[in-house]
């Protein structure tokens, strides 16, 4: 099969300068647990970028990046369960757990210190096949095709968990601090459960994008909502956008941090804290979380907007995504 494999962290670039390296690999075989995808589409994350250029340590090396493949199942282990060849499924960041623990008894598998993660700790989607465990697999939408449904498996499923993270309640009102791939999933699911969502980011394409899906208001980081919010979700991976969201919550609000990487929160005073603020990490998402957004993909309906790129034109995907020129979600096209 054709991958894309990162043997190297380093900066990224277009085309061949880029690091990652367009090779011939055997063809995955599941293990009696596992399915194997022949993947059509797979999304391209800024969690992606964070393992090329080094800023999160490859767990190994070489490695083939992608968590989120969508594709049709190919072949079956032997002790599979639910999954037949043929069927439609994608695979999340979320690439499985070991069951057993408190965290795991409790739905709570994204926190169990056994989890592994595509294209992270297993080979990912950037790939024309990918062995993935059936109990971590997903089955997509099916008014979604392929590349429509990618973005979903992250960006959404991780949106989606931020929202029920802060708290949020339907009517409430909502603070969306960055406006890519993952916010452009929230707000459409925010709106649908009636809340008022107001959103900050630097990019005037971005404002414009977001007053389109029903923002209520739009404005730069450093810029107040019309009214206290009672809660926010901070999605760029920056820790003083943290500390701009916490000025903008109200009293009892939370402020829910997306992001697996942060640049560091600088010092504040306490007053941001004081009446019952809380500060609160997103780490991952739980099939329960996976299988309510997708659900609800169909029910709103939710609409993913995506840049295509051809698999061997990776390192462009990437070298866009660090400039910040990806409209909606950039996504592998696996033919």
């Amino acid at each position: 099969m054709r991958a894309l494999v990162l043997e190297r962290p380093g900066p990224v670039a277009a085309g061949d300068a880029g690091p990652l390296r367009l090779t011939d690999l055997p063809d995955p075989a599941p293990a009696p647990d596992e399915v194997v995808l022949r993947v059509t589409a797979c999304g391209v994350c800024r969690t992606d970028l964070q393992i090329v250029e080094g800023d999160l340590p490859a767990h190994r090396l070489p490695l083939v990046l992608g968590h989120q493949p969508a594709g049709r199942v190919v072949a079956v282990g032997d002790a599979a369960t639910g999954w037949a060849i043929g069927d439609r499924a994608g695979v999340g960041w979320f690439g499985g757990s070991c069951g057993t623990c408190r965290r795991c008894a409790a739905g709570r598998e994204n926190l169990c210190e056994r989890a592994v993660f595509t294209g992270w700790d297993r080979d990912g989607g950037y790939a024309e096949l990918i062995a993935i465990r059936a109990d971590a697999a997903l089955r997509l939408p099916a008014d979604f095709a392929d590349l429509d449904a990618a973005p979903l498996l992250c960006g959404g499923v991780i949106g989606y968990r931020s929202l029920r993270v802060a708290g949020i309640e339907p009517g409430g009102r909502l603070g969306l601090y960055g406006f890519g791939a993952s916010a452009l999933i929230a707000i459409q699911v925010a709106r649908h459960w009636g809340c008022e969502v107001h959103v900050a980011t630097r990019s005037a394409r971005e404002r414009e994008r977001a007053l389109s899906l029903g923002a209520a208001s739009v404005g730069g980081y450093d810029d107040p909502p019309p009214h206290p919010l009672d809660a926010a979700i901070t999605f760029a991976p920056a820790g003083s956008v943290v500390v701009a969201a916490l000025r903008a919550v109200d009293r009892g609000g939370t402020v829910a941090v997306n992001a697996i990487h942060l640049d560091g929160i600088p010092a504040f005073d306490y007053d941001l804290l004081w009446w019952e603020r809380s500060l609160r990490s997103v780490a991952n998402f739980t099939r329960r979380d996976a299988e309510e957004l997708l659900a609800l993909a169909s029910e709103i309906p939710i609409r993913t907007e995506t840049e295509r790129f051809p698999l061997a034109a990776g390192n462009d995907a990437l070298a866009r995504l660090a400039a910040g020129t990806i409209e909606g979600a950039a996504v592998l096209e696996i033919e």
